[in-house]
């Protein structure tokens, strides 16, 4: 499903944000994202979402390079909706999907709220469900309980691991140590923009002993 293939990453000024990094994620699987502040955490999601391209190496989700949409400020179920549009949804079915994935998230009662109405909680929910809207086999989600209490913190972690156990992909990317330690998901750790450590390679090369 995604495949990052020696992939580095060079900014103008020299600095190298990633380092010939390769790993494969599965279909299915949910993948925690780890690593301190400038560890290249965040470029690996810009290149998953396409905004930003490798200086070397190959980005493929799905075997193809993923798109970005940009949306405008609009209410939670405008937003919704602008994802299938864009994708050529028929227009009478719009609303009903609209309001599934709402509902799916528990945001039902919010679809006519603009974003600065809702909570940061809310509003990542609000997200996810654009995300969800065309039935993705991938979510991306890079630092969704970053600015979150706890309390909303726990709600979009076990939304997202509700996803996951209907069989999408997820891949988040999180510094929230104690919420990896909550679960036995696979975790890829990023140093200094190198990959250093991924469970799922070093836990199957120790059971090879």
């Amino acid at each position: 499903m995604i495949r990052f293939s020696n992939v580095y990453k060079a900014y103008p000024n020299g600095a190298m944000a990633l380092k010939d990094v390769s790993f494969h994620v599965s279909k299915g699987e949910f993948v925690f994202l780890t690593g301190h502040s400038g560890a290249g955490k965040s470029t690996i999601m810009k290149m998953l979402f396409a905004e930003q391209r490798p200086s070397g190496g190959e980005v493929r989700v799905s075997g193809y390079n993923v798109t970005t949409l940009r949306l405008e400020d609009r209410t939670a179920a405008e937003n919704i909706a602008f994802a299938l549009e864009v994708t050529g949804a028929r227009t009478d079915t719009i609303a009903a999907r609209v309001m599934r994935v709402l509902t799916q998230v528990g945001l039902s009662s919010k679809a006519r709220a603009y974003p600065r109405e809702l909570s940061g909680g809310e509003q990542q929910r609000v997200a996810i469900a654009r995300a969800l809207v065309n039935d993705p086999a991938i979510l991306l989600a890079d630092e969704p309980t970053g600015n979150l209490d706890e309390r909303a913190t726990r709600g979009v972690f076990q939304l997202l691991r509700d996803i996951n156990a209907g069989g999408t992909v997820v891949v988040m990317a999180t510094h929230d140590l104690d919420l990896v330690r909550q679960t036995a998901y696979r975790i890829i750790e990023m140093r200094d923009g190198s990959l250093v450590y991924d469970s799922a390679v070093d836990e199957a090369a120790a059971e090879a002993q």
